[in-house]
């Protein structure tokens, strides 16, 4: 369902080169930055090395548990920088547990990726390439991280070119219609019904927990602007629809307990 992307050189005057290029300034300093502060760990104890990284599965996993509520809103940008243009459109943010997921998988990885260098034999010339070569992936990983955070405006966007989460965009054209994502028992993102299915491939899944927007209020504002995508592209500032209020909620000012 993603929007197909050919291999192709970006046009000079699709007004994006000022923020890949600022992406890409960030991606050299965060990449320069990290892989100085690693070429001062070659000689780190591999048995600490993997207790941090133990002791950071285990993070993980208490991460991946604690589900902060998600209060923020889609806000009018007049400037929505995305994939393929720069368009008017509604944007919102990543989550304090997105931002939390992102640093813990990314200090993991390098942790791991630190305690297996650790046991690599120094005095082989192997050991000493395959040490760089790991330093090396490391330092352009996280650059492209720091590349991909600044590229793109906002976490999730709607614009009239379609719903961006991250780098993939989806077209409105192919949205039939929208309904919660659940995930081990709670609602976790929106689900993207396609018109037209692609062989066995699942209904995509935007928002969600990296996303600092609830999932009502986002399913309320893609099944709205899915039937008129055109009112994104006037330049107008467009206010989302909120969810529809439960019966209970409405008539007493309280949100209803249990369930």
């Amino acid at each position: 369902m993603p929007l197909p992307r050919a291999v192709r050189v970006p046009p000079l005057g699709d007004g994006l080169w000022p923020r890949r290029l600022l992406s890409l300034a960030v991606a050299v300093v965060v990449a320069g930055l990290v892989g100085g502060g690693l070429w001062r760990t070659q000689r780190w104890d591999a048995g600490n090395l993997a207790g941090v990284a133990w002791a950071l599965t285990g993070v993980q996993w208490l991460v991946g548990r604690w589900r902060p509520a998600a209060r923020g809103g889609l806000a009018w940008t007049a400037r929505v920088v995305g994939r393929d243009a720069v368009e008017p459109g509604l944007v919102a943010r990543r989550s304090i547990a997105g931002w939390v997921d992102l640093v813990v998988d990314a200090l993991f990885g390098v942790t791991a990726t630190l305690a297996v260098a650790a046991l690599l034999p120094e005095e082989r010339p192997w050991g000493r390439i395959t040490w760089t070569v790991g330093w090396a992936g490391i330092a352009v990983a996280v650059g492209r991280i720091g590349y991909e955070e600044a590229r793109f405006t906002g976490r999730l966007a709607l614009t009239a070119g379609g719903v961006r989460h991250g780098r993939r965009v989806y077209d409105w054209t192919n949205i039939d219609r929208v309904s919660p994502h659940r995930s081990d028992g709670r609602v976790d993102g929106v689900r993207l019904r396609p018109v037209r299915w692609t062989s066995l491939q699942q209904a995509p899944v935007v928002g969600g927990r990296d996303t600092a927007v609830p999932e009502d209020r986002l399913a309320a504002a893609i099944e709205y602007l899915r039937h008129r995508p055109q009112a994104l592209a006037t330049g107008l500032p467009v206010t989302p629809p909120e969810p529809a209020v439960p019966t209970a909620e409405r008539l007493t000012g309280e949100r209803p307990t249990g369930g």
